[in-house]
C-alpha cells in the first residue's frame, strides 16, 4: 500500500503588484502541511516589478 503523503501543492501570489495596478506574479511550490500549518511566505522575483517581493500562499 502507498504511504499517505503530507505534502500539498500551494500557490504563492505577489502582495505588492495588485495595489500598484500591475499584473501579479504567481509561483507554485509544495509544503508539508503537518509541519507548516500556517500560510507560507517567501521572497520571490516579480518580473513585472523587476524586483524581489513578498509572495504569500493563496487559498
Amino acid at each position: 500500500m502507498a504511504k499517505k503523503s503530507g505534502r500539498i501543492i500551494v500557490t504563492l501570489e505577489c502582495t505588492e503588484a495588485r495595489p500598484q495596478g500591475k499584473p501579479v506574479s504567481r509561483y507554485t511550490t509544495t509544503k508539508n502541511k503537518t509541519k507548516t500549518p500556517g500560510r507560507m511566505e517567501k521572497m520571490k522575483y516579480n518580473p513585472n516589478l523587476k524586483k524581489h517581493t513578498l509572495h504569500r500562499e493563496t487559498k
